[in-house]
């Protein structure tokens, strides 16, 4: 049996999120049926982890098997040319057969952004807000998710995860363009919940807009309690931006 990792990026807004749904499309269900299509068997393939819908990923790995040597290269090609256009691989590799796309993940990286400018080219990847925010404080509050472990008041309820638990190496603000009033919130982890980055960025501007303080930030954070943070801001402003192993 050999292992193949898939490097792939695409746009989300036509999907469910990347993995499979009863009753929606996702890019899951198409990376399988086309690889199946194309090995001329049943494919299986494993992400690095989930993207919610209407999420895109600059990067995203997922691994399947197969009995038979693949050539990377063409099934590369060939997959480009079968996969509908807002799908694209940029590599295929063998790799060892205990790496596996998502567990063997040891960090990754989020990026989510912001535009106070009204721009209609911008509206599929940015959140566009219209009121003052204080950059400021709200990396001063940002700050305080690096010594945070539990992000109980960031996961979404009725999440089936064993855990809450996850170790945040950067989080922080910057401008992407000052013209276009455009920021951008990275932020990197072993780990991620469901729907945590979307919760953290819609709390964090609320600290932002002055509807929490920084002290009130770090009484959720401490309380666990998803109803205390701030809303969840729109999926199609967030991208899935690297995964490392």
């Amino acid at each position: 049996m050999r292992r193949y990792f898939i490097y792939l990026k695409y746009d989300g807004s036509a999907y469910h999120g990347w993995q499979t749904q009863p009753n929606g499309n996702s890019v899951q269900e198409e990376l399988q049926r086309a690889l199946s299509t194309l090995l001329r068997k049943d494919i299986s393939i494993t992400g690095a982890g989930r993207t919610d819908t209407g999420v895109h990923a600059r990067l995203m790995t997922a691994h399947f098997d197969s009995l038979i040597v693949v050539d990377c290269q063409q099934l590369k090609y060939r997959l480009n040319r079968i996969l509908p256009h807002d799908i694209a691989i940029d590599d295929i590799k063998e790799v060892d057969n205990d790496l596996h796309a998502r567990f063997s993940a040891t960090s990754r990286t989020y990026h989510y952004y912001i535009h106070q400018k009204k721009n209609p080219f911008k509206r599929n990847y940015s959140y566009e807000i219209h009121y003052k925010l204080d950059f400021d404080k709200m990396n001063e509050a940002a700050e305080m998710l690096l010594q945070t472990s539990d992000f109980g008041a960031f996961c979404k309820a009725g999440s089936d995860v064993k855990t809450t638990i996850c170790n945040v190496t950067e989080a922080y603000w910057q401008q992407v363009d000052n013209e276009e009033q455009s920021y951008c919130f990275i932020i990197s982890a072993n780990r991620f919940l469901r729907n945590m980055v979307r919760a953290v960025v819609g709390t964090l501007i609320d600290v932002g807009r002055g509807r929490i303080t920084i002290e009130d930030f770090s009484k959720i954070i401490q309380g666990k309690k998803r109803s205390e943070a701030g809303e969840s801001v729109p999926g199609n402003a967030l991208f899935l931006w690297d995964i490392q192993y």
